[in-house]
């Protein structure tokens, strides 16, 4: 046997039902502390201080990720040049070995 039920209602009226509890005054008081506290941060935070916080050590940190990103990119080049060459020398070996007519 096969019973269905079909239930409209709202979701504060399922919620009642259920007896779980509202909790959306409690949500939009946090919500108004947490837009509160944000909105201070923003404001006593100024320019040179977020810089300060973000690159600690100045131009010497932009210098070090630049040496970084050169480094890598030498690295890879270098890694396609070998997979290159390798590829190239294993195509001439096998038309070298081919025979035509074959």
């Amino acid at each position: 046997m096969k019973v269905t039920f079909n239930v409209e209602c709202s979701p504060e009226e399922a919620r009642a039902f259920l007896g779980l509890p509202d909790v959306a005054p409690m949500q939009e008081a946090l919500m108004a502390d947490l837009e509160a506290q944000l909105r201070d941060n923003i404001k006593s935070m100024n320019p040179e201080a977020m810089l300060k916080t973000w690159m600690p050590t100045g131009l010497a940190n932009v210098e070090q990720a630049q040496k970084l990103f050169w480094q890598q990119m030498q690295q890879t080049m270098t890694g396609i040049a070998s997979t290159t060459t390798g590829a190239m020398n294993a195509f001439a070996e096998r038309a070298r070995n081919t025979k035509p007519g074959a």
